[in-house]
């Protein structure tokens, strides 16, 4: 073997052992997140931090910086993302204040040339990425929860999200799509709760005292333990009340269970989704062929699998699941 073969063999030995850096590896990735105001959006924040982190030590992307706007505005927002494309970046993972208010502030993105995704809170700007659960089928499947367990229906409240927010409205019209399709059900009462446990748990109590006797609430997450905490502290019997994957919820449902037999179900989106989003950006970035929209599946619990899910939430968390790679490459491949 001469000199020539033995090195082009060792080059090939070499290639084989070590990992080739990914064509991302000089590119970086913002998220711009418009409200870190609950405990979802806490974890979302951590999830990215948790995947994105490793990815920028091995040199998969050069930087993964996380963003919040001090309000939950698309004005401020929109001034985050032009600042953004000051900055230099080559993607903006996007969580959105509004569905069409900051259209303008992406296509300046998009014109720069930067790639965005949005995911959770989509935008309509026909130039960007979506990753979306289907949030109407989120509200819908818990009244249909609730006629098969309160098969006589009966007077429903609903506690919606933050208000003018797309996903809330998306909620709320499922859960109206589920009573159409269930009329032995009434929404007899609607708060804001803004899926924060504190604020839901005030506004359902200075809604209780107008209210006939409630047998169920539909929620939207972040306010199934403000309801409950609300509703132990009057005389009123307990309803089924729909949760959203906190811990505290899980915890409370545990309780009952142990205590009284007590059944609900629990939904809602993953926050790990922005780590979707992330390795869909970096997809992107590195040439492969992305459909514009993708969609995965929302998170639920059930009574046989409360326990599990409980054990496995962080304490002050939210039931989850954070996405590799691998799992960004499978969820692109199926939708192609």
């Amino acid at each position: 073997m001469n000199t020539r073969t033995m090195l082009l063999a060792s080059a090939t030995i070499l290639a084989v052992a070590m990992p080739a850096l990914a064509e991302t590896s000089d590119k970086t990735i913002a998220l711009s997140n418009n409200y870190a105001g609950n405990s979802w959006r806490q974890a979302m924040l951590t999830s990215w931090e948790t995947i994105t982190g490793p990815a920028v030590a091995d040199g998969t992307v050069a930087g993964a910086d996380a963003f919040t706007t001090a309000e939950n505005q698309a004005t401020e927002q929109a001034a985050q993302i032009q600042n953004m494309i000051l900055q230099g970046y080559n993607a903006i993972v996007l969580n959105a204040a509004s569905p069409t208010a900051l259209n303008g502030a992406v296509k300046e993105a998009c014109d720069a040339g930067i790639t965005v995704v949005s995911f959770d809170g989509i935008v309509t700007e026909p130039c960007a990425w979506r990753i979306a659960v289907n949030f109407k089928e989120m509200g819908r499947s818990q009244v249909e929860y609730l006629a098969g367990v309160l098969p006589e229906g009966g007077n429903l409240l609903e506690i919606r999200g933050l208000a003018g927010v797309f996903v809330d409205d998306e909620i709320s019209a499922g859960i109206a799509e589920g009573v159409a399709q269930f009329p032995q059900f009434k929404i007899v009462g609607s708060v804001h709760g803004d899926w924060a446990q504190d604020v839901a748990q005030k506004a359902v109590a200075g809604i209780l005292p107008s209210l006939p006797e409630i047998a169920g609430v539909v929620t939207q997450g972040g306010d199934g333990y403000g309801a409950a905490q609300a509703i132990a502290a009057t005389d009123r019997p307990m309803p089924v009340i729909v949760m959203g994957n906190r811990e505290d919820e899980l915890k409370w449902w545990k309780e009952q269970k142990d205590a009284n037999g007590y059944a609900t179900m629990s939904v809602s989106i993953a926050p790990g989704v922005s780590t979707l989003a992330f390795w869909v950006a970096q997809q992107i970035l590195d040439g492969n062929e992305v459909p514009k929209d993708l969609t995965v599946p929302f998170l639920r619990i059930d009574q046989d699998t409360l326990e599990d899910n409980l054990a496995n939430t962080q304490a002050g968390g939210v039931a989850n699941v954070e996405y590799s790679q691998a799992d960004a490459i499978a969820v692109i491949d199926a939708a192609k």
